[in-house]
């Protein structure tokens, strides 16, 4: 897609005022946006790790949250490649921040909102505590991407839609046949969804049964 946009003037207005802010704060914008991606990967780590100990199911859940964001991330470019937007940098011949992708790099969504806000809504159903940081930081990674000057601002607000909600009808429906990991305690696999051993099922020389120690006297 080329032409004018209805944001057009917002976008300018965002860049052209990274243009006369703060080195400083360029430089933290920059590098939020650039590796912001991977606080995200941490925080899901981390929701899978909190919730081992203590629900089976959801940490089931946790487990499958990366998988989920996977997924829209390849919904997002599939969405660029028929979509096919160009970047805001070459079609209004602005000077961003970010060096501008070259020619065949598509806008539309913007990847790293998508990622942002599926990461932010999959901790919404595993660890709320989690997600009331997960939420203001995928608004961030989204301005940030403006700021400098990868995107339009509807590039993120579809990023943000898209990814939001790719992330809420899967884990929507892995929340469904998140209770078979029950089944996997006692497999291999048991590790990943509880920690500790599993617990025995047979009694061991030592125990009692019946009132009497096993093996007599």
């Amino acid at each position: 897609m080329t032409g004018r946009w209805f944001d057009d003037g917002v976008y300018t207005y965002v860049t052209d005022l990274a243009h006369h802010s703060p080195g400083w704060l360029d430089s933290a914008v920059s590098a939020w946006s650039t590796y912001g991606p991977g606080l995200f990967a941490v925080l899901l780590l981390v929701a899978w790790w909190r919730a081992r100990p203590t629900d089976s199911a959801l940490s089931a859940l946790a487990l499958a949250a990366p998988l989920v964001v996977g997924t829209a991330y390849l919904v997002s470019s599939a969405l660029k490649s028929v979509l096919r937007e160009q970047r805001p940098c070459q079609a209004l011949h602005a000077i961003s921040l970010e060096s501008c992708p070259p020619p065949g790099d598509w806008s539309l969504p913007s990847n790293h909102a998508v990622i942002a806000a599926a990461a932010a809504v999959t901790l919404l159903f595993t660890d709320r505590a989690l997600a009331a940081l997960a939420v203001p930081a995928a608004l961030l990674m989204a301005g940030s991407r403006v700021w400098v000057g990868a995107h339009y601002p509807h590039d993120v607000v579809l990023g943000l839609i898209v990814g939001a909600l790719v992330a809420w009808v899967l884990m929507s429906v892995t929340r469904r046949a998140a209770p078979l990991a029950e089944r996997l305690h006692g497999t291999r696999l048991r590790p990943l969804v509880a920690r500790g051993e599993p617990l025995r099922t047979e009694p061991v020389r030592g125990d009692h049964v019946g009132g009497e120690p096993l093996g007599g006297r």
